[in-house]
């Protein structure tokens, strides 16, 4: 079995602790230096050969831009597919090359269950107009993939037609599954300013998810996250609006429940950096730092996603995030100054 295949392997049938993770992490790091040209020449420009990297932290994190100006390809596999960011008519946006479509599946399907529960146990309602517009979105590739496995014969993405995707929700609360509505940010809010359509959806909220991707596209102004969940609470009549984070540069995902705090699947791993020193990490509490002796603060969020073996698992993004006090999850609360505005879940906290 081939390197990139053992990996992959371990990965699939990763545990949720610690040091099954940062040993995988390891091996992660020495494949792509020595298989990926972009990122061992701009770890080498850091003096972060493998030789001089002992523990997960001092692992180089190749900045989110390089998605955008070179091809980041770990290993000579043709990708299957090309995901691409929506981006704005005046930036240029990512591009990741996937050369196993079938990990991503299996892997967004196992996140997704292992923090909800069965697809099987939904009916799935893609509120994603923006993504639907273009045939290259990481976001609709995973969802089209949940709406399969759902097995609902009611299940499906609905662009402008927000009659007929009530009209199929009313139809789907016959049975006892639970309904998840995912939906752009815009979308929900258009949603919600039809009086008539939104008081079918309250009357279905005992079994109702809401979860919003983020992203108003350019349609409406950016709202504070805790303005925004106020709006969507009280308008679809639940309790708590979920939230997935990710982003095309991505292919894990973590998942909100409420309140902004996100959860990470086995995969994936952030650290926080200071904002003024990409190089040094705030305190946490996996390398050594107790909870209680650590003082909240904002950090850049640099992610360890392991579902990234063909491309790079180590980016430096450009969102700012807190721990929660428990450190068992984060807060997204903003991006850095003249960061390109993401079409993922970035609203200001």
């Amino acid at each position: 079995m081939s390197i990139r295949n053992q990996l992959k392997s371990a990965l699939i049938s990763l545990p949720p602790d610690a040091r099954p993770f940062e040993e995988l992490a390891m091996e992660v790091f020495q494949y792509q230096y020595a298989q990926n040209p972009v990122y061992r020449q701009y770890a080498d420009s850091l003096g972060k050969s493998p030789a001089h990297v002992r523990r997960i932290e001092k692992i180089p994190f190749l900045p989110i831009e390089f998605f955008k100006s070179h091809s980041v390809v770990t290993g000579f596999t043709e990708p299957q597919m090309i995901f691409e960011s929506s981006g704005t008519t005046s930036s240029q946006t990512s591009r990741h090359s996937v050369a196993d479509l079938t990990l991503y599946e299996i892997l967004s399907r196992k996140t997704f269950e292992q923090m909800y529960s069965p697809l099987s146990d939904y009916h799935i309602f893609a509120l994603l107009p923006s993504y639907l517009e273009r045939n290259n979105s990481s976001l609709v590739y995973m969802v089209q993939n949940f709406i399969y496995y759902s097995y609902s014969p009611f299940s499906g993405f609905f662009l402008d037609n927000t009659e007929e995707m009530v009209k199929k929700m009313t139809e789907a609360a016959a049975d006892q599954r639970k309904i998840l509505l995912i939906g752009v940010t815009f979308g929900l809010l258009d949603l919600l300013e039809n009086e008539p359509l939104a008081q079918k959806i309250r009357a279905l909220s005992d079994r109702l998810i809401v979860m919003e991707t983020g992203g108003m596209k350019g349609r409406r102004k950016e709202m504070i996250r805790e303005e925004l969940h106020a709006i969507l609470t009280a308008g679809f009549g639940v309790e708590t609006i979920h939230s997935e984070y990710g982003m095309t540069e991505l292919l894990s995902q973590g998942y909100s429940k409420g309140e902004g705090i996100f959860h990470l699947p086995p995969s994936m791993k952030i650290f926080l950096r200071e904002i003024n020193d990409p190089f040094t990490y705030l305190p946490h509490f996996a390398i050594g730092t107790k909870p209680e002796e650590v003082k909240q603060r904002t950090g850049g969020i640099n992610v360890i996603d392991l579902a990234n073996i063909d491309s790079c698992s180590f980016i430096e993004t450009k969102d700012l995030g807190i721990y929660t006090e428990d450190y068992s999850g984060f807060r997204v609360v903003g991006r850095f100054d003249n960061s390109d505005i993401r079409g993922c879940n970035l609203l200001l906290a």
